[in-house]
């Protein structure tokens, strides 16, 4: 029993030979100058080469760790597959396998896709999410404003942009009371859910009391920087039953962990398959197609370890960063069904204002899911045809 790491070492002639010492030496240090007695006593902790799978520029390595090693844990795995590993120039950590009894000691989504959908009582179609904008240096009054024209124009989920901490103008615990009147409020009126993630943060030992006040409080999902707190902290926070939130993960600082070529994590592993595995409900990244993109490949990988079967909730995809209407038909053929849809400045900069901003962006995600054409939709949508006209459309591939 124990966790399989899959990396990419820089090609070399002997790569069979080096894995076998970076096996040995992330485990037990060496093998062949120990005494036997020594031998059996500690070859329960032997890592193991799998495969050296030879390559053009890298060798994809397999190396199993024996859970004997690691206590079940993150961080605890994180320092024995990669801790040295990571000093390397080159050296990759694509990849990590657990086996059924490592894999039960984490709780996945709380909700999942399943239990958002629920909440929000919509099933048919993918979700639309709006980020407040420009609220730095303004008053609760613009927050409410804000969050009453999103809601006009049928948003699902709003979010705290991720760099609003905690300040005098808009207090954390004044946001989330704030929201829930005004969402309650719009219940009522229309019947439509929405959910509000505001942003949890402050130092770590504080996070849990300030989640726990915000749930008695009516907070209806937190939004969590999950790369500056570390994914331990995230899933700390999932398994408190006192919290219960649905919680959005934010990938903020991932680029530097992911997002550098030939070094660190792959992206499916630390945004998608990891989110997911500690408790993230929804897990935020670049598009391939925005303004911060990362690969299709990388974002179509992310997805699809937030889906596999592997007897957790599934995680939403949020593929974000210069989204706008145009874009609805290649988000629905890159992410299905898994999808949020996430825009700021695709709503907030349309030319009629942030109402119409949201219409067209349900107009196009409606259209789209019955495989009608945008410019056949922006006939009966002037929200998506002022939208149309502004950003124009990407071509599906």
């Amino acid at each position: 029993m124990g966790v399989t790491a899959t990396y990419l070492f820089p090609t070399h002639p002997d790569q069979e030979k080096i894995a076998e010492q970076h096996a040995l030496g992330l485990t037990i240090g060496s093998w062949t100058d120990i005494p036997h007695i020594e031998q059996q006593q500690l070859k329960h902790h032997k890592g193991e080469v799998v495969s050296v799978v030879k390559g053009e520029q890298k060798d994809t390595v397999t190396i199993f760790y024996p859970s004997a090693n690691f206590s079940a844990d993150l961080p605890a795995i994180f320092t024995t597959v990669y801790g040295k590993l990571s000093f390397f120039e080159g050296y990759e950590l694509i990849d990590l396998q657990f086996d059924n009894s490592l894999l039960a000691q984490f709780p996945g989504p709380r909700f999942g896709v399943n239990g958002i959908r629920e909440k929000l009582g919509v099933y048919d179609r993918p979700l639309l999410k709006a980020i407040f904008k420009g609220v730095m240096g303004r008053d609760l009054s613009f927050f409410s404003t804000q969050l009453q024209d999103l809601l006009a124009g049928g948003i699902d989920l709003i979010k705290d942009d991720e760099i609003l901490f905690e300040n005098e103008l808009t207090p954390f615990h004044k946001r989330v009371t704030i929201a829930k009147d005004i969402i309650d409020h719009h219940y009522e009126k229309t019947g439509a859910h929405a959910l509000y993630a505001v942003n949890l943060s402050g130092r770590s030992h504080e996070l849990h009391e300030k989640a726990e006040r915000a749930t008695e409080l009516g907070a209806s999902a937190l939004l969590f920087n999950v790369h500056a707190y570390g994914l331990d902290t995230l899933q700390s926070l999932r398994e408190n039953d006192n919290i219960g939130l649905p919680i959005l993960a934010h990938s903020a600082l991932s680029g530097v962990l992911a997002g550098q070529a030939g070094s660190g994590f792959s992206y499916p592993l630390l945004v998608g398959k990891l989110t997911r595995l500690v408790g993230g409900d929804l897990s935020l990244f670049p598009s391939p197609y925005g303004n911060v993109a990362i690969s299709r490949k990388d974002a179509l990988g992310i997805n699809e370890e937030l889906i596999q079967d592997n007897g957790l909730e599934r995680t939403f995809a949020v593929p974000s960063a210069g989204i706008h209407p145009g874009m609805v038909p290649q988000l629905l053929e890159d992410f299905g069904d898994n999808l949020v849809i996430n825009a700021g400045g695709g709503i907030f900069g349309h030319p009629d204002g942030p109402t119409p901003g949201a219409q067209a962006f349900r107009a196009a995600i409606d259209a789209s899911v019955e495989h009608i054409p945008l410019q056949q939709a922006a006939k009966t949508s002037s929200p998506l045809r002022h939208a149309l006209d502004h950003w124009g459309t990407i071509d599906v591939t």
